[in-house]
């Protein structure tokens, strides 16, 4: 792949939360809203219930985490597949911090990934463990954020 290759992203997000009154105050109206990309499923989001969100729906925060956790476990397979490290297995619980400042903004302070990975009976647990490293250092969201995004790998072998 060359360094200047581009590729170009593009979503619509539409409110759907006018309850009649529209954004008349600041109770008056829903914060849900669809996110539809071409060729795909429409995604429900909303605020998170803390911002008077829709607990039911994906929150701009949510998918933030999942797409760390999902870029990273994609370099990692791949990383892992070229590598010969057979994985069956891959499960991450990521977790992420945002604080809120006084005036209402605020900023993610950090995000972990903690991937429990198996792998196939007699593979290099060690290699495992370093494409970690290598699939943090290639994720293109990871290298797109200004806060840190660790990674607490588990790696069991399948029984």
């Amino acid at each position: 792949m060359s360094a200047d290759r581009t590729h170009r992203y593009e979503t619509t997000v539409t409110w759907t939360g006018n309850r009649g009154a529209g954004t008349e105050s600041y109770r008056a109206y829903g914060r849900d809203h669809d996110i539809t990309a071409p060729g795909r499923p429409v995604l429900a989001g909303s605020a998170d219930p803390a911002f008077r969100g829709d607990p039911g729906r994906y929150n701009p925060e949510d998918l933030l985490v999942a797409s760390l956790s999902a870029c990273h476990m994609l370099w990692y397979l791949h990383l892992c597949a070229t590598a010969g490290v057979r994985v069956v297995a891959y499960a991450d619980t990521a977790a992420g911090i945002m604080a809120e400042d006084a005036d209402g903004g605020g900023r993610f302070t950090g995000v972990v990934l903690r991937p429990a990975v198996t792998i196939a009976r007699g593979v290099d647990r060690a290699l495992a463990e370093r494409l970690h490293h290598e699939a943090h250092r290639k994720c293109f969201i990871a290298n797109s954020v200004s806060f840190p995004v660790t990674c607490e790998p588990r790696i069991d072998e399948e029984a």
